[in-house]
């Protein structure tokens, strides 16, 4: 179904935001709706929005100077109320506004002057059928009035060709829409009604797919178990590691490693999620699988997003396993193609016990000698193709995932279905303590922290989410760079995205070196950047973040054991969210907060958290349509020879397949 425009500006801003076919259309569902139902009189009152209708009563008049166009009429409306109006920078309107005529108006009611401040103006009446008007996520360039005259159309001439997947057997089961007409009521609602159900049918639509394609993916990576994996780890072993550590590990992390050595001896292969807070300790507790897989000579991976991260646990595991003759070896994009080759020799060879890198691990040419677990940090940032070509290369490998951005068990087994969690709830060296505080640009709080921190030299992060940008403000980190750069002379040092992986080793190595006591950068520093005297973190246009990737930032600092604080800075006063991070640090709750404050089409920081990202779902408050629609997944896969499931299968292998970038719990 192709895009109903032959705008060639249009067809280049939408696809911005991957609006390429109609169907794109009907998926991009609206995020908030504009209710211009008419205000009764005793409804209108300072400072609240009204939509009134009645007639122009005076002729309008334009007032101009350099920067403003002010138009002005009375109005008395239908029931007899006069009032002034005004509205800004509408000239136009002077040729289309007729003494008389019958218009509504839409706009603010100052009680002070007795005047509205219209946004807009309509001619006549507006049907009661049209008063709820969708708003959309769009480019700046595109206008909603635009977009919604798009999906109008898009729904004129392909109301008919829109498909029903779901099985009838579901669709009478949970009393659903068809799909075409679920579709209408979101986006083109005569009422808050139709809303409601359009969206209880979609939001079972999406859930459905998200469960099924899940455990297609998880049966594909089930694989039949070989022989080879009956060599067991010794246990008393892994007792005396735990032992020589040189500090005590929580229950939490003990738990943890029991269950994990507990799969690993298993027949089956393990498929294990390790999720905990910043700081609960997962390193250590991947580092004693990978010292448990090394126990029953198997060669184990440790894969992670970053150059730079890679390096930083190289290091770790090298130190660690010193004493007991583990050979650590490092794979990465920015070695030199001598360095990569002789430490791929060693890995064929079986001179490597535990590889750390990036995608390099699963590089064609990039040979095992037998790999027994592959460990992922930060799971939600490789694609399902990129694990599968990783733990591919020996089909008796465990895999161990890990994520920081934890979430409540409950909420887990429904996201998650069958895979196996552990969970990390206690921080091994006491909670940190980071005092977070919502601050705007302009606040004095900003550089007098910097100051205070510096004073007692401790290291800042100063974190903005573009690398540019044409506006004068504080979102860009060059912009950011440029100004404090001036402020504090020598002391501010730039790291963003854009930089290649050896300029930003050396200076993330310069900053830990303190030849630097401030870096500004986006959020590369998110993944975990180990700084120990970062006692300051300030996150420009925090707005832009979701909690659960701020709550990530925030981890920065603090990892002395001294107080550290983090300075939000938003000029959005009616940002509520904000507030959970001043009020907790507890990264489970967060977490939830993060998915419970969304609303429909808001996918805000979800990528960067490994959060699923869903058009209408909501995790939290629709907990219990994942636990049925997980069972009705199940159902499908063990009756395919029912047509109807059959035909959904078929449908959900079509989607994994278009999807390039699908995520495991996409």
């Amino acid at each position: 179904m192709k895009l109903l425009t032959t705008s060639t500006n249009l067809l280049n801003s939408l696809a911005k935001i991957d609006i390429m076919t109609s169907e794109d259309v009907f998926n991009h569902l609206p995020y908030r709706y504009e209710d211009n139902s008419y205000t009764e009189d005793e409804e209108i009152s300072a400072g609240k929005k009204v939509t009134l209708l009645g007639k122009l009563v005076s002729n309008p008049k334009l007032f101009k100077n350099t920067k403003l166009e002010i138009i002005t009429f009375y109005f008395v409306t239908i029931s007899g109320k006069f009032f002034n109006v005004k509205i800004f920078n509408r000239s136009y309107l002077m040729k289309i506004l007729s003494l008389g005529e019958e218009y509504t108006i839409i706009g603010t009611y100052s009680l002070e002057r007795k005047e509205i401040n219209a946004q807009s103006i309509v001619k006549g009446k507006i049907p009661s059928n049209q008063q709820l008007r969708s708003v959309y996520h769009l480019p700046s360039e595109v206008s909603n009035n635009i977009y919604r005259r798009l999906v109008n159309k898009t729904f004129e001439t392909y109301y008919d060709a829109i498909i029903d997947e779901i099985p009838l057997y579901l669709k009478t089961k949970y009393h659903l829409l068809n799909k075409n007409d679920a579709l209408k009521f979101v986006h083109l609602p005569k009422d808050y009604s139709e809303i409601d159900k359009g969206l209880r049918t979609l939001k079972y639509h999406e859930c459905l797919l998200y469960c099924l394609k899940n455990q297609i993916i998880r049966g594909e990576n089930k694989r039949i178990p070989s022989i080879d994996k009956s060599e067991k780890i010794d246990t008393k072993k892994i007792n005396e590691f735990i032992l020589n550590l040189p500090f005590k590990l929580t229950k939490d992390q003990i738990v943890a490693i029991r269950e994990i050595i507990l799969d690993m001896n298993k027949k089956e292969l393990m498929y294990r999620l390790l999720q905990g807070d910043v700081g609960t300790g997962k390193t250590i507790v991947s580092a004693l699988s990978l010292y448990g897989n090394f126990l029953r000579n198997k060669v184990g991976a440790f894969m992670v997003p970053t150059d730079s991260l890679a390096r930083q646990q190289y290091e770790y595991l090298k130190n660690l396993f010193s004493i007991y003759n583990i050979k650590v070896g490092l794979l990465i994009g920015s070695l030199s193609s001598k360095e990569k080759n002789i430490v791929k020799e060693n890995l064929k060879n079986g001179e490597i016990n535990v590889i750390v890198g990036t995608h390099a691990l699963f590089s064609s040419d990039v040979i095992y000698s037998s790999l027994g677990l592959a460990i992922i940090d930060e799971q939600h940032r490789f694609g399902v193709n990129q694990r599968n070509e990783l733990i591919s290369k020996d089909e008796t490998c465990d895999l161990l995932l890990m994520s920081a951005t934890p979430i409540p068990r409950t909420l887990a087994l429904s996201i998650y279905g069958d895979l196996d969690i552990s969970s990390l709830n206690m921080f091994p060296n006491k909670e940190r303590k980071v005092v977070t505080k919502v601050v705007n640009t302009h606040s004095t709080e900003i550089i007098s922290s910097i100051k205070d921190c510096l004073n007692l030299n401790r290291q800042v992060f100063v974190v903005a989410p573009k690398i540019t940008d044409e506006k004068e403000n504080f979102t860009s980190v060059e912009k950011i760079y440029e100004i404090y750069s001036t402020l504090f002379p020598n002391q501010v040092c730039l790291l963003h995205g854009k930089m290649k992986s050896e300029e930003k080793d050396k200076i993330l190595q310069r900053f830990i070196n303190k030849e630097f006591l401030i870096l500004v950068s986006t959020t590369v520093i998110e993944l975990g950047i180990n700084v120990l005297s970062a006692g300051l973190i300030i996150i420009y246009s925090a707005n832009n973040f979701g909690l659960a990737s701020l709550h990530q930032l925030r981890g920065r600092v603090g990892r002395d054991g001294q107080e550290a604080i983090c300075l939000l800075v938003n000029d959005n006063a009616e940002d509520e969210r904000l507030k959970v991070l001043e009020n907790s640090n507890d990264g489970f709750y967060i977490a939830e907060m993060d998915m419970k404050l969304r609303g429909p089409g808001d996918t805000t920081g979800l990528a960067q958290s490994g959060f699923p990202t869903f058009s209408c779902l909501n995790i939290v408050d629709d907990f219990k349509m994942f636990e049925c629609a997980r069972d009705d997944a199940k159902n499908i896969l063990n009756n395919l020879q029912d047509n109807e499931n059959k035909r959904y299968y078929d449908y959900a292998l079509k989607r994994i397949a278009l999807d390039n970038t699908l995520t495991l719990f996409d």
